[in-house]
């Protein structure tokens, strides 16, 4: 009888997730673990002053076998680079073991964590993986991601300047918007990085990454151009490249945005 080749499919997905990750030695004692919660972070609708609870992750998860400590101090303020960059790999090891969604883990190549500066002062957050970024295991690679580099490029930003995530960290089947309940599994991981870089600035980067993040139904049409607050952090929203891909004439308006939240960090666009 041939062997299922089904846990060999999967070891060899973890190992090269772990591997993106920056993880070069696995015990063998390695299990799957979930990410102890982050610390409640109110969500603040700025422009207009009422409150909103963040969507937050799957109470199954609290529920989960773990017998790790928390990975999120009170100071985090306080955390060095290479403190932030090592907590940073741990989640990124338990995201490579994660089969809570088991259809994405399945058909996924690996998982696409994040990139960036640990100390960003910017952070993006996308949808989900796509094609080249599950090969490659970084996000934003595609021709959305180099659309992303030519905008930053334009608001004097480095990529390695800022630190780029998604809602997801597994591809959805044909590109798919990421399902509620995936985002609600993957929201540990989404909170452990935002703890974890507190960036003073979150881009939504379309109205997926907005309602999951702010918990906000609007449209981006409708979200543009205000300052909403998720815990320290101002949060601004605009298109994903993807859509300007479709709708070039959008450009202008991401443009706006981005001189928008430059302004308000005291660098003036509009000279470019």
């Amino acid at each position: 009888m041939a062997k299922n080749p089904i846990p060999r499919r999967a070891a060899a997905q973890q190992l090269a997730s772990l591997r993106a990750a920056g993880v070069t030695r696995v015990s063998r004692s390695t299990r799957v673990q979930s990410v102890p919660p982050a610390p409640s972070r109110g969500t603040t609708n700025a422009s207009h002053g009422t409150d909103a609870a963040p969507l937050r992750g799957s109470t199954s998860a609290a529920t989960r076998e773990s017998a790790e400590p928390s990975l999120f101090q009170p100071n985090r303020s306080g955390l060095s680079r290479s403190e932030r960059e090592e907590r940073l790999r741990a989640v990124a090891a338990r995201v490579a073991l994660c089969t809570r969604c088991q259809d994405l883990a399945a058909a996924r190549t690996q998982t696409v964590f994040g990139v960036g500066n640990p100390e960003a002062e910017i952070m993006f957050v996308g949808e989900a993986p796509g094609a080249d970024e599950d090969r490659q295991g970084e996000p934003f690679v595609g021709a959305a991601g180099q659309l992303l580099n030519r905008i930053l490029e334009a608001s004097k930003l480095n990529r390695s300047d800022v630190y780029i995530c998604n809602i997801l960290r597994c591809r959805p089947p044909g590109n798919r918007n990421p399902l509620p309940d995936e985002a609600a599994n993957c929201r540990e991981y989404l909170d452990a990085q935002i703890e974890l870089v507190d960036p003073a600035y979150i881009v939504c980067l379309g109205s997926v990454a907005a309602k999951n993040l702010l918990g906000l139904a609007d449209s981006i049409g409708k979200l543009r151009v205000r300052i909403f607050q998720y815990g320290r952090a101002k949060v601004v929203c605009t298109y994903h490249p993807a859509y300007l891909l479709r709708n070039p004439a959008a450009k202008k308006d991401v443009w706006d945005d981005m001189k928008f939240l430059m302004r308000d960090r005291g660098i003036d666009l509009s000279s470019k």
